[in-house]
């Protein structure tokens, strides 16, 4: 293996099978995901979807070629009515989910986790590309397959983009001296088809297919496995080159002035309802939880009227 790297959490990084027609990406998660996941009292199987669903945003958006960001999202009928990740190509995540507390919990109580099917229900799988307010947006829109997100995501790059990927995702909590804290990463190879200089590539792809397999969950997220190794020990008899890997940061783009603007777009009868007792509108972000604190006659007037 080559260009190897000092193993750390918080990254994503892509790799090439030496001399094989199969390339793909690795994303480690610590701090990022713990900061998204501890923003809200989300019940366990609901932070497990959303820490996927991060994970798997890094994976395909630090693909992107351009300035702009990449959002996965699932949204159904089920007990979480949808899940939504924004993946800012600069390294920035963040995430959201919404659900019913009581559905989750009905579909709760078994032996094993309720997955992405059974919590989202009958719905779609989408990814939108925005490359910035000057360039059109590009959307690819799938029926939720399987019960993972990592199958939802194969079927939409089958389906979309006619391009054979293998996609395996994980999330776990991990216990430290300091307390729990949430952890994820995430995995994906892509076929790359023959030409003809290569010839067919297919027994290739069926080959690093057979080796993907013996790849665990426990190992994607644990601490001590560097992705250097973890590649080393899938594909090392064919030789895996590790590329330079970008570093992970969790952000959010609210801020004072979009929340006025906001409010801007209402009704001066509207803005009095949300006026609480002690005089001052709160508006809480979905995506961090933070709290802004807005006195009524600071917003001027706007389409709403005033």
């Amino acid at each position: 293996m080559t260009e190897t790297h000092n193993s750390a959490d918080d990254l994503v990084a892509a790799f090439q099978i030496e001399g094989w027609p199969v390339r793909g990406r690795i994303v480690r998660l610590g701090p990022v995901i713990d900061d998204i996941l501890s923003r809200h009292a989300y019940p366990e199987p609901v932070a497990n979807l959303l820490g996927e669903a991060c994970a798997l945003a890094a994976l395909v958006g630090s693909s992107l070629k351009f300035e702009g960001k990449l959002i996965v999202q699932a949204q159904g009928d089920g007990p979480v009515s949808y899940v939504v990740v924004d993946y800012d190509t600069s390294g920035g995540l963040r995430g959201y989910c919404s659900f019913d507390p009581e559905r989750v919990e009905e579909v709760s109580h078994g032996f094993a986790r309720p997955g992405a099917k059974t919590l989202l229900g009958k719905g779609v799988f989408v990814m939108t590309v925005d490359q910035g307010p000057n360039m059109d947006r590009y959307q690819g829109v799938t029926p939720i397959e399987g019960e993972t997100l990592a199958l939802s995501a194969e079927h939409y790059f089958a389906q979309s983009e006619q391009v054979p990927t293998r996609v395996r995702l994980a999330v776990g909590q991990l216990q430290t001296a300091e307390g729990t804290s949430w952890r994820a990463g995430g995995m994906a190879i892509q076929y790359m088809a023959g030409d003809e200089a290569r010839g067919s590539t297919d027994d290739a792809w069926e080959r690093e297919q057979v080796l993907f397999e013996t790849l665990g969950e426990d190992e994607l997220i644990d601490p001590e496995i560097a992705p250097e190794r973890l590649l080393y020990r899938l594909f090392h008899e064919d030789g895996v080159r590790l590329f330079t890997p970008k570093p992970l940061r969790a952000f959010c783009r609210c801020s004072r002035d979009r929340v006025v603007g906001m409010l801007r777009s209402f009704g001066q009868d509207e803005r009095d309802s949300m006026t609480e007792e002690d005089g001052l509108i709160r508006v809480t972000c979905e995506y961090c939880s933070r709290v802004y604190e807005v006195a009524p006659e600071t917003v001027p007037a706007g389409e709403g009227g005033g």
